[in-house]
């Protein structure tokens, strides 16, 4: 495989990019794993003052599961990313093999596809959010 048009002070940038935002995603991951358990489920029922506040509560939880999985899905792209910068296949389309434009690669560091195949790949593979319901009391 061909490596790309990106120069070492480039990759060295896009890395240090990815490095950061994988610090701080991880950060993130972690402050909700910490919010989980301070979560007021552990309050019992009784102090509870209406089905709204348990809504609420379900609601909230949902959004901290949903924002979670997001994070959890961008820090698997970083490491694919960072994959590809060790491999040399950084820069490149993963479908077609084409130089990913350097204004994308700055915007979005973990792109795997150019903006032809990526709206391709978003036909097939719709974004869709997951947010589960948690149990009913």
């Amino acid at each position: 495989m061909a490596g790309t048009a990106l120069d070492d002070a480039t990759r060295a940038q896009l890395r240090a990019q990815l490095d950061e935002r994988q610090r701080t995603l991880r950060e993130e991951v972690r402050a909700i794993d910490d919010e989980k358990e301070d979560a007021p489920r552990s309050i019992p029922m009784s102090h509870v003052e209406d089905l709204g506040e348990q809504g609420e509560e379900r609601t909230r939880e949902a959004v901290r599961h949903a924002e979670q999985e997001r994070d959890i899905d961008e820090l698997r792209a970083i490491a694919a990313a960072q994959a590809r910068l060790d491999n040399g296949s950084y820069g490149l389309c993963v479908d077609c093999g084409v130089d990913i434009p350097l204004p994308r690669l700055q915007a979005q560091p973990a792109a795997a596809r150019c903006i032809d195949c990526q709206a391709e790949f978003e036909k097939t593979h719709p974004a869709v959010p997951t947010i589960p319901l948690p149990p009913m009391p």
